[in-house]
């Protein structure tokens, strides 16, 4: 029996990876297929859910200063924080509500030490879907001395330097463009802050944009700035799981040159293809020219469920739209896929 590997993202707004993975599992069922479900996430939202979900729950400032109930995750000493869930963009009311140059990371401060608080020293923090470009500040100045023994991890969902976190994601969060310019210049002031104050320069730091420059501050804290889609991939022991199916089947809510930047499709794809595993990626909507860019192994095919069902069907109805898919690529009897030894 071919065997199937489920390993999408989510499609931000419209279906969690969870439910994605079983539609997809659903369709392998019914033609034939044995399957197996592994929900990823890059860093960012959904991170926490794919890593455990969690147990523990505290109460915070929100990204515009209004308190809010934040889950995180506690495993003895080991803790995981979602960032988005104290100081993320649907907290602010969306774009439309957002106050950017007010947008404060200090309620994932005050996560990071509630868990300290809780008795974790090994703590990783999932960076992406904020509503802030404060560069870290808020959360520097709550965390600021009070870190020592403990392992700070984060987990970024894109490779953007410090500054360009302004100019790369402001606009995503309602900055206008004057506002854009100031948040450039308070991102610059910062870099200057914590090479002085911590001796850490951020400016050309991998993943230090991340979450607005969250991921900067707390390098200039100490915390080591990692891909999150490693970091998630290596938890699921993915690289076996790839190699052991005869076809994965990964997706994303909307693919463009970011999609190969440390997030989910892009690192399937790479794995895909140094196990010569057949890759199916199913996706909302594809930016024009990505497909041309040769950023896909050789044979991938690619679905737009936009193009296939139209855009109201495919954001109301997602799952049943990727069941049709699924199901379509393998057929009641298929046994496409790579043949086993």
């Amino acid at each position: 029996m071919p065997h199937l590997l489920a390993a999408p993202d989510k499609f931000k707004g419209t279906a969690d990876a969870q439910d994605i993975a079983g539609a997809i599992c659903a369709a392998a069922a019914s033609a034939g297929w044995s399957s197996e479900s592994v929900p990823l996430a890059d860093g960012g939202e959904g991170t926490l859910d794919v890593l455990g979900g969690p147990n523990r729950r505290s109460r915070v400032s929100g990204p515009l200063g209004e308190p809010v109930e934040a889950e995180w995750r506690l495993d003895g000493d080991g803790a995981v924080i979602e960032m988005a869930r104290a100081s993320g963009l649907a907290l602010a009311g969306g774009p439309e509500a957002n106050r950017p140059l007010e947008a404060s990371t200090r309620g994932t401060g005050e996560l990071i030490l509630a868990a300290v608080g809780g008795g974790a020293r090994r703590i990783t923090v999932c960076v992406g879907g904020s509503a802030t470009t404060d560069g870290g500040w808020g959360a520097v100045e709550v965390l600021d001395g009070r870190l020592s023994g403990v392992d700070l991890v984060v987990a970024c969902d894109v490779r953007t330097e410090f500054r360009r976190a302004a100019a790369d994601f402001a606009g995503q969060k309602g900055a206008t463009e004057s506002e854009v310019t100031m948040l450039e210049r308070r991102l610059d002031r910062l870099t200057q802050v914590y090479r002085d104050r911590y001796g850490v320069d951020v400016t050309g730091l991998p993943g230090a944009g991340a979450a607005g420059g969250l991921a900067g501050g707390l390098a200039a804290l100490g915390a080591r700035l990692i891909p999150g889609f490693d970091l998630v991939a290596d938890a699921v022991e993915l690289d076996e799981r790839v190699a052991r199916a005869d076809l994965v089947v990964t997706g994303e809510g909307f693919l463009d040159e970011q999609s190969f930047e440390g997030k989910v499709v892009g690192g399937v794809a790479e794995l895909c293809a140094e196990a010569a595993t057949p890759l199916l990626v199913v996706v909302g909507e594809v930016l024009a020219g990505v497909l041309g860019a040769d950023l896909l192994p050789t044979g991938t095919e690619v679905v737009s469920l936009t193009e296939t069902f139209g855009a109201e069907h495919s954001r109301t109805d997602p799952l049943n739209c990727i069941r049709t898919v699924v199901s379509r690529r393998l057929g009641p009897t298929s046994r496409n896929g790579r043949e086993r030894e």
